[in-house]
């Protein structure tokens, strides 16, 4: 959970700075969206790969390998001299964090069967959500003392003493022999296609898609209308945006890994049933930033939407333990990081493109339609394809 907080507060710390890098580097809009989405772009890439050799070698030392090296880039990009040096160091940080995440997701799986799955992963989800509170508000705090950089500097230095002391304690736990012997002799793209081939979990990509459009234009932008739209200073603006964001997130999450595993104790697709749920729900709440609200009606705008994304969010990685086999589950979590990043690094590119024409408002409120398309998607697998996918995942060996 710890090593959670720190890949996501190392990866959205640069959104707190974005006036500072705009008035030290002399960079435009666009720009800012550009260095937002390099990273996603190539943590996109990478994942695949990633998630396929966190099926192979031990998981606990994919992570903490990851965590080493993702946080030495981290110290590297307060060392950034100008936009190109910026940018290759972004997209290096998401090779580098991409393998985290599929490991991470896997070894809770494999420690946890169905009983406490989607609470362990809610802590984990807490962990992430918790970092990007920290991250954001504490480089935008930083920014405002001290400069943009010393963030970063801090941000690595934690991160590498943290890989020091997980060695103590992350341990992995033992996976099914078959399982081991088939991905030692399946090639990275026959892993992929046979999570692919599981028409569940298409549905679900599909979902994580769409709303990591909505989640990663949030995060990259949310400081910057705050700043913009109520003269707030970079620090508070880093701040309030990441606690409504991520605060109501958590409580969501908490209260969603409660009741997934209560609801899905007796069926297991009923986690893609309250998935589905949430986001249905959610849906219609961002048509409010169309009104062009003020600080009330913001706050609780973004606490709804974040409220409710969090308590699906808590049933999504569990589901996902419900389709795939506990083998092929780190090749598809990193399949779903591929189509989530990639599709928000568009989001948060073209979010700078039309920021000028269009606002931030209007940006916002049209996520609306990509969470009820999910929504939707989400539901059709949770009454036509589910079912069939889970026999074939107990068929294989289940959580053996």
């Amino acid at each position: 959970m710890v090593a959670a907080a720190i890949n996501y507060a190392d990866r959205v710390a640069i959104s707190a700075v974005f006036p500072a890098l705009r008035e030290e580097l002399g960079l435009s809009d666009v720009t800012l969206g550009l260095v937002g989405s390099l990273f996603l772009w190539s943590y996109a890439l990478a994942s695949p790969i990633a998630g396929v050799v966190a099926d192979r070698l031990p998981r606990s030392a994919v992570i903490l390998g990851a965590l080493t090296l993702w946080s030495v880039v981290t110290g590297l990009i307060g060392l950034s001299t100008g936009l190109v040096m910026l940018c290759v160091l972004r997209a290096l940080l998401g090779i580098l964090e991409s393998p985290y995440l599929p490991a991470a997701v896997a070894l809770l799986g494999q420690h946890h069967t169905p009983a406490t799955r989607a609470r362990a992963m809610s802590a984990h989800s807490i962990g992430l959500n918790a970092g990007v509170i920290f991250g954001g508000a504490f480089a935008g705090f930083l920014a405002e003392r001290y400069g943009w950089r010393a963030g970063f500097w801090i941000l690595g230095g934690i991160g590498l003493l943290w890989a020091l002391v997980g060695r103590r304690w992350l341990v992995d736990a033992p996976l099914r022999a078959a399982g081991r012997t088939r991905q030692a002799t399946t090639s990275a793209v026959s892993a992929v296609r046979r999570v692919l081939a599981i028409p569940s979990f298409r549905l679900l990509l599909l979902a994580e898609m769409l709303t990591g459009v909505t989640s990663w234009i949030f995060l990259n932008w949310l400081p910057l209308y705050f700043r913009e739209s109520f003269q707030m200073s970079l620090g508070a603006a880093g701040l309030v945006g990441a606690l409504m964001l991520q605060g109501a997130m958590v409580v969501g999450i908490a209260v969603g890994g409660w009741v997934s595993d209560r609801y899905a104790r007796h069926d297991g697709r009923r986690r893609m049933l309250l998935l589905a749920g949430s986001y249905l729900v959610v849906s219609p709440v961002l048509l409010l930033f169309l009104t062009r609200p003020g600080f009330v009606l913001v706050v609780a705008t973004i606490s709804t939407f974040s409220f409710l994304r969090g308590f699906g969010e808590a049933s999504e990685k569990a589901a996902l333990c419900e389709i795939v086999p506990p083998d092929g589950r780190a090749t598809a979590m990193g399949c779903m990081n591929t189509l989530a990043t990639a599709a928000g690094g568009v989001g948060v590119f073209l979010a700078g493109w039309f920021k000028g024409a269009i606002g931030l408002n209007v940006v916002f409120s049209a996520s609306s339609v990509l969470l009820l398309i999910s929504g939707v998607s989400l539901f059709f697998a949770y009454r036509v394809t589910m079912r069939r996918d889970m026999a074939r995942v107990a068929a294989a060996g289940g959580d053996a």
